[in-house]
């Protein structure tokens, strides 16, 4: 990648095996000399986000590393650096990585050669838009997703229109104040919810603290 952004390479153990995930230095690296992320709405406070480490990512490739995967198809909203999603390449699931950011890609390509796996796929996905083709998914998850006032009403809804009957959701959340009131956008939309509280463990081992929320059962509501 031939870009002016200072990077460094961390190593993440997740499932006995190490991870090498470049990601950027801090929250300072921007970069957007064509104005591609300005016209996307992304401003130069939070362009960096994508490509930095959270500990809510950071769980939640852990948790992928544990999941009973099956052969079903997976997606990951708002991917970032897509370390959940390497993992899930890793362990041969059908994955398909998603984010707003017009560099997630490059990082994910990069990050997908430096650990030998095929190239992890990648959608540009914007929540607000229609996507009819993406199709089902058997298993959704994210981390950190709920920046926004808009986003529990927009991610929820997007999630009813690609989910069936038997899909899992699993969003870890850095307890952002959105978080119930995201719960309740889910449950409204025809899924059974279950929240877990952070444990000491997560805390040492990833800094996360927050709450686990998962959904199933998705049941959509008749209309009257």
């Amino acid at each position: 990648m031939n870009s002016p952004l200072h990077t460094r390479i961390d190593v993440h153990q997740f499932g006995g095996v190490d991870y090498h995930i470049r990601c950027l230095i801090d929250g300072n690296q921007f970069d957007d000399p064509e104005g591609v992320a300005e016209a996307l709405g992304i401003s130069p406070a939070s362009w960096p986000f994508f490509g930095m480490r959270w500990p809510a990512g950071l769980l939640l490739a852990d948790l992928v590393s544990r999941l009973v995967l099956g052969n079903g198809r997976m997606l990951e909203l708002g991917c970032g650096l897509g370390i959940a999603s390497l993992v899930a390449n890793a362990r041969g699931a059908d994955i398909l990585a998603t984010d707003y950011h017009p560099m997630a890609a490059d990082f994910l390509r990069d990050n997908s050669a430096r650990n030998a796996l095929f190239p992890t796929p990648f959608q540009r996905l914007d929540w607000r838009e229609d996507q009819p083709a993406l199709g089902l998914f058997d298993l959704i998850i994210g981390s950190d997703l709920l920046y926004e006032p808009d986003h529990p009403a927009l991610l929820s809804t997007f999630m009813a229109r690609h989910s069936h009957a038997g899909t899992r959701v699993i969003i870890v959340d850095p307890r952002r104040t959105r978080h119930v009131r995201f719960r309740q956008r889910m449950e409204e939309e025809g899924f059974s919810s279950q929240s877990e509280a952070s444990t000491p463990s997560q805390l040492a081992d990833f800094g996360f603290r927050g709450v686990i929320q998962r959904f199933g059962g998705f049941a959509p509501p008749v209309a009257a």
